[in-house]
């Protein structure tokens, strides 16, 4: 048998039926291969047949409708402020306007009471004309050039009945004429200084509402901004998660998919095609050559691995064969010189060569056989019980001591019980081969820690294994032993057993410190998976 391993390696796994690589193989890995480029082609298309909206792109257009209205905003602030200080100064115009006619009326008044201040009513006459002249633009802007018309010729009218007013003395023209003259000049003005003072104020209340309906704008413009600015920041968060964090999340969803070996093709998740479906693109590209390269690696790892059988067969069956020829052409040869003993000598020779090479074509239809397993549910103890007493009388004769320990509550495992009966026995006789003087071998059966597995341990104190031969032990025909004692293949018959019911062998070992094998089972609600070795 061969030696031992420190840890578990899955290159070192043997495939069952090694010897049938052939073109129908070939063909159905390159139709595999077709078939998946074909899906991979397909996922490519449907990604680049969407429309192209970046996400540059996108953010762009988002930024751009922001900086927009923004500017709209500003362009209505700025206006509003300006009307409001148009407004204001055409109120502080009128408001003077306003003043200067009631004080001319006030003197028109006193003149008609007292005949005096008729020159100061002219004054504030003069001082309305000009204001109205100064703020010609400011109070067409507001009432338009009718109103301003309107009064102007209000003014002009009023001035001109105080001038014709200066030019009658009531003291020289006294009599009827004179007095009739002046109660329709008093009525006129009356007239048109009411209608002056009514329509500057007037005006001056209405662009007051006007102003506070602006100022009233203007502080709810701030308010409304912050709103729009909440829910835009709402809808950039939104677009955040949804058009960046989610697709990120895909594809690391997409990495670890495909790091554990899943090469099914990404598919379109939008209606249109961005950065992230260029990646999606690019990851398709990659697992189509992983895929492509990874059955490049198991076709020339089963080429490696035939080669490595066929040369390891060829020197297997060598020996025997030419111990076989070289007995039997001696016997021809010297027959009639032998004695009776020693043709039978040679005869047992031929016998026990033949032997040799039958156990070696044995041992290898056990490594490459497709027989079906019996399956069923067993208790890990009763399989050990059941190899220790196979090997009791090996266990004597090694002289070595044999402690076994039992966990608690160890479930039952999934599988066949001969099967696993042939791996506990190659192990315990690995172990008493280590041990050729005599020591001591521990069995442990206990609960893996997340209880889904059965751990047996094999743990012994014999020579251990060399390092130089830790990655070598399970492959077949390996062999650190003599040809009389072993050929190779029981730990990769051991191994491919294991893993064909879930499970796997996992070695510890220390040249000169003695070897640990754990072999670990599925329990029984876990059933094992039939993937491509011994058992199917």
């Amino acid at each position: 048998m061969a030696s031992r391993k420190t840890e578990f390696d899955g290159s070192a796994m043997p495939i069952a039926g090694l010897g049938k690589v052939d073109h129908r193989e070939e063909a159905e890995l390159k139709h595999a291969h077709t078939s998946f480029a074909e899906r991979i082609h397909e996922a490519q298309q449907a990604m680049k047949a969407r429309h192209r909206i970046s996400i540059p792109r996108r953010l762009g257009f988002g930024f751009l409708l922001w900086f927009l209205f923004s500017l709209g905003l500003a362009v209505v602030s700025i206006t509003i402020v300006s009307r409001i200080r148009t407004k204001v100064v055409f109120m502080e115009a009128a408001v003077n306007y306003t003043f200067e006619i009631q004080q001319a009326r006030r003197f028109e008044k006193n003149y008609f009471l007292y005949q005096t201040n008729l020159t100061d009513a002219l004054d504030h006459v003069h001082n309305a004309s000009a204001i109205l002249e100064a703020q010609h633009d400011s109070i067409t802007a507001v009432v338009g050039q009718s109103g301003f018309d309107t009064m102007a010729s209000h003014l002009n009218r009023y001035q001109e009945l105080l001038f014709r007013l200066s030019n009658i003395n009531p003291i020289r023209d006294a009599g009827g004429l004179a007095s009739s003259g002046l109660s329709a000049i008093e009525a006129e003005l009356r007239e048109h200084g009411a209608e002056m003072v009514a329509v500057a104020e007037n005006l001056v209340a209405q662009e007051r509402a006007s102003v506070n309906a602006m100022l009233l704008i203007s502080q709810r413009i701030p308010i409304g901004f912050l709103a729009i600015l909440i829910l835009l920041f709402l809808y950039f968060a939104r677009f955040i998660s949804t058009q960046i964090i989610a697709p990120l999340n895909r594809m690391v969803g997409y990495s670890r998919r495909i790091a554990q070996g899943d090469f099914t093709p990404i598919t379109p998740q939008k209606k249109y095609y961005d950065e992230f479906s260029e990646l999606s693109v690019t990851m398709n590209q990659m697992m189509n050559q992983l895929a492509f390269r990874q059955e490049l690696l198991v076709r020339a790892h089963k080429l490696k691995a035939v080669g490595t059988l066929t040369a390891g067969v060829a020197h297997e069956l060598n020996n025997p064969i030419n111990n076989i020829i070289l007995t039997a052409s001696m016997l021809r040869e010297d027959f009639s010189e032998l004695t009776q003993e020693e043709c039978l000598e040679l005869v047992g020779d031929l016998v026990g060569e033949s032997e040799r090479a039958q156990k070696i074509v044995r041992n290898l239809l056990d490594f490459a056989r497709e027989s079906e397993a019996e399956l069923e549910s067993h208790s890990v103890q009763d399989i050990v019980e059941e190899t220790l007493r196979l090997a009791s009388n090996q266990i004597k004769l090694a002289e070595v001591k044999v402690c076994v320990e039992i966990g608690e509550n160890i479930p039952a495992i999934h599988g066949d019980r001969g099967q696993l009966q042939q791996v506990f026995l190659n192990l315990v006789l690995n172990a008493l081969d280590a041990m050729p003087d005599g020591g001591q071998l521990n069995l442990k059966v206990m609960n893996s820690e997340d209880r889904e597995f059965v751990a047996v341990t094999f743990e012994d104190t014999g020579i251990g294994i060399p390092k130089q031969h830790l990655r070598d032990i399970f492959d077949p025909f390996f062999t650190t032993k003599k040809a009389a004692k072993g050929t190779g293949l029981g730990l990769s018959v051991s191994l491919g057993i294991v893993q064909g019911h879930g499970g796997d062998i996992r070695v510890e070992s220390e040249g000169g410190k003695g070897t640990v094998f754990t072999v670990l089972l599925p329990v029984a609600k876990v059933p094992a998976e039939m993937i491509g070795n011994p058992l199917n």
